[in-house]
């Protein structure tokens, strides 16, 4: 089998190009850590867990800090890796490299499938008589368009998505500020104060229960933080813009996360909170800013079309990555003039274009939502296992490596084994849930899907060398 990270597909092909400058790099991963699981998700999670949702993201982030810096050092331990597929084939084996390619497409089309979902709710704010699958096609259709001209595009329009979400979210953080400095007091006769964060029943107010419960959307919101892994193989200077897009993860967590939430729930006390509300929207309309839901509005639709458009890069690399390894149609690996993977960027397009189906079968857009990004949260903690195991084998395997490494992982081998742990909790806590126990019948199947495709494959694979060694 031809391994990708050993070069180029073959010597006629074009390879991907090193066309994603630092700015590219530092906002792709700023928009990853952004999800639309913050604008859409925050009033369910705070309904759900009350102030201790500040705690719930501050785990999650901390954890996932140490899975992009397993991944940091894998990427830069060999500069031929161009993402997480590489180093988990090459160390692990090639199902690894088969499953966690694919999973990880799957990914981002369920992940893709709900931001269309977001898109089309949030489109009915000012097109309330259009078919609510008119605005989810019309999306897909322009991002395939623009990020059929370049790389650079993709990281052009990633770049400016995310510009967005920062500056919504630093507003939101100065007007919660402002509020709490001014003592507002709301219609209902409520103070802004960070006292609201504990004078209700405490920092926990439903107690471990409510606590544990808030941790399914708020994963869900992390989904696309290793996003940027994918851009490896595109990056200009990996050993200097990787490391700095990884190590500004924390600060990211903490200022758009942690500082947002608190922000939210000092100005509206946490039971005032509607869960199928965004509190984005609500603070602004305290604040007396009258096109706050028309801005927010925007905000969280650029927001949704910046994960799509991650979905649609992340899943055409995935499938060239796929098909240079022998794993996928060997059309996938077929590159334009533009040295852009446009067949598996159309074809990927018309998998997201599925999330009309869904809207159609399940009209409730918060119940579809629930259940889509709960599949999506489970197969992105497949992912980041994957990248914890690679990183596992490779201490085992390169110990020179990782001696001779510039970046390498704090708390090595234990943080690895501490993540590991901390993924099948979460997969624990999905389960008293109904509504994302669901969720958990749907992902074993697609793992039976593909362990049935990578035997198949292999079998074909064997009778193409036994044929090719008969004739010789």
């Amino acid at each position: 089998m031809k391994n990708s990270t050993l070069g180029p597909p073959d010597s006629e092909a074009h390879e991907l190009q090193r066309n994603l400058s630092n700015r590219h790099i530092q906002l792709i991963a700023i928009g990853g850590a952004i999800g639309t699981g913050l604008f859409m998700g925050s009033g369910k999670t705070i309904s759900l867990a009350g102030p201790s949702i500040i705690f719930v993201y501050m785990i999650i982030g901390f954890m996932l800090f140490f899975v992009m810096r397993a991944m940091g050092e894998l990427l830069l331990s060999n500069l031929k890796y161009k993402s997480f597929i590489d180093f988990s084939a090459d160390l692990l084996g090639p199902w690894a490299g088969f499953f966690t390619g694919w999973t990880y497409w799957f990914c981002w089309i369920v992940t893709g499938i709900a931001d269309v979902i977001a898109i089309s709710a949030y489109s009915q704010f000012w097109f309330p008589d259009i078919p609510q699958w008119l605005p989810a096609l019309s999306c897909v259709g322009l991002l395939l368009s623009l990020n059929l001209l370049t790389v650079k595009m993709f990281g052009e329009l990633e770049f400016w998505f995310a510009m967005i979400k920062i500056v919504a979210i630093c507003a939101l953080v100065c007007t919660g500020l402002y509020m709490v400095v001014a003592a507002y007091q709301s219609p209902a006769g409520d103070v802004a104060s960070l006292a609201n964060l504990w004078n209700d029943g405490g920092m926990f107010p439903h107690g471990a229960m409510g606590f544990f419960a808030g941790f399914q959307i708020a994963i869900f919101a992390f989904a696309g933080i290793e996003l940027v892994g994918t851009t490896a193989a595109e990056t200009k200077n990996p050993e200097r813009n990787l490391p700095r897009a990884i190590n500004s993860i924390p600060l990211r967590i903490i200022v758009f996360y942690v500082f947002a939430l608190i922000a939210i729930m000092a100005v509206t006390p946490w039971r005032d909170v509607v869960a199928n509300k965004s509190p984005f929207v609500e603070l602004f309309v305290l604040a007396g800013l009258p096109a706050a839901a028309g801005i927010i509005n925007f905000v969280v639709l650029t927001s949704a079309a910046s994960s799509a458009n991650s979905g649609v890069f992340s899943t055409s690399r995935m499938l060239y990555g796929l098909a240079v390894d022998g794993d996928a149609p060997g059309k996938f690996k077929a590159l334009s003039s533009r040295a852009v993977p446009s067949n598996g960027l159309i074809f990927s397009c018309v998998c997201l274009s599925a999330g009309a189906l869904v809207i159609y079968l399940v009209p409730n857009m918060l119940d579809a939502f629930t259940l889509i990004t709960t599949v999506s949260a489970i197969l992105f903690m497949c992912v980041w296992s994957m990248i914890l195991l690679s990183y596992l084998a490779y201490r085992k395997q390169r110990e020179h490596l990782h001696r001779a490494s510039k970046y390498r992982m704090p708390g090595g081998i234990f943080m690895s084994w501490a993540c590991l742990v901390f993924f099948v909790a979460m997969l624990a806590l999905l389960a008293l849930e109904e509504d994302t126990r669901k969720a958990l019948v749907f992902v074993p199947v697609w793992f039976v899907i593909l362990g049935l495709a990578y035997r198949s494959m292999r079998q074909k694979k064997s009778e193409g060398v036994q044929l090719s060694y008969d004739a010789d």
